[in-house]
């Protein structure tokens, strides 16, 4: 029994998980509650790795642009989706996109790539607002890069094949089209805080290794879902930076659904983890 016991002490139950309300979450020495990030931080913008963070977001989400719409617009050139890599294809593509571009960014930047998550992480004071703002510019100027360069290398099959632009498809209504989109918005930022919670950083030191893996999955499972309903935005400046280079009528009757559904997913993720899940307005402070 006390090798039983010991091993207890050394696994997943070194750290209890039940956390009664109104005591500090520090109950070891190797974890800390991270300290809020200021609303301003005037000296960031004097900072070459905040510049270097923005320039890491642009390029990720130009990539994501790129490699995702081309996958889209192969799967629409086809006349049956057996013969080409269909929805699941589009799927795995957001996702495994996202998998791998917050692997490789996560060091630098954080690994964002969306103004959804940036703006979750921001609520529950992650980041500052101005490195929030200078996030959300730089994916959405990437998002429109992408969205160009694809556009540039083959422009009529781009008009013909819809360019990726999120719309809300036949048979489903506007609010069916928002809903979709706060749900999946709420799965993935909830995946991302659960992914990156520093208590769990400090328990299992795997943690911040595998945070990629979930992401993606998220991604993926909610494209799985929701590409019949919107094509699936969760992302706005993917939604805008297709919206703007496709630049159709239809492309914007209901773009507002894919701004609006994304950061309300969002802050209703940032709500539920910080408040309900890890209790942060009810603990001590000492």
């Amino acid at each position: 029994m006390e090798g039983k016991e010991e091993d207890v002490k050394l696994g997943a139950n070194k750290f209890p998980e039940r956390q009664p309300i109104g005591t500090s979450a520090q109950t070891h020495k190797d974890y800390k509650e991270p300290p809020p990030a200021l609303l301003f931080e005037p000296g960031e913008l004097t900072s070459w790795s905040f510049y270097r963070a923005g320039i890491a977001e642009f390029i990720a989400t130009f990539l994501f642009l790129y490699i995702t719409i081309l996958t889209v617009m192969g799967v629409n050139r086809t006349t049956s989706k057996c013969a080409s890599v269909g929805i699941q294809g589009i799927a795995w593509a957001f996702g495994g996109t996202i998998f791998a571009l917050v692997y490789s960014t996560a060091g630098i930047s954080g690994g964002h790539i969306n103004p959804a998550v940036t703006f979750g992480l921001f609520l529950a004071r992650k980041l500052s607002l101005t490195r929030a703002v200078f996030y959300i510019v730089m994916q959405t100027l990437g998002a429109i890069a992408g969205a160009a360069v694809v556009k540039g290398f083959q422009k009529n099959q781009y008009e013909l094949l819809g360019g990726g632009a999120n719309l809300v498809n036949h048979g489903y209504t506007k609010g069916d089209g928002l809903g979709a989109e706060i749900v999946g918005t709420f799965v993935l930022v909830y995946t991302v805080f659960s992914a990156t919670d520093a208590k769990r950083n400090a328990r299992d030191s795997h943690v911040p290794i595998l945070a990629p893996l979930p992401i993606g999955f998220a991604v993926f499972l909610v494209h799985l879902a929701t590409i019949p309903i919107t094509g699936t935005g969760i992302n706005p400046a993917r939604s805008l930076g297709a919206a703007i280079v496709y630049n159709k009528e239809h492309a914007w009757d209901d773009h507002w659904i894919f701004w609006v559904g994304p950061f309300i997913g969002a802050a209703l993720a940032a709500i539920y983890h910080q408040i309900v899940i890890r209790a942060i307005p009810f603990k001590s402070r000492s």
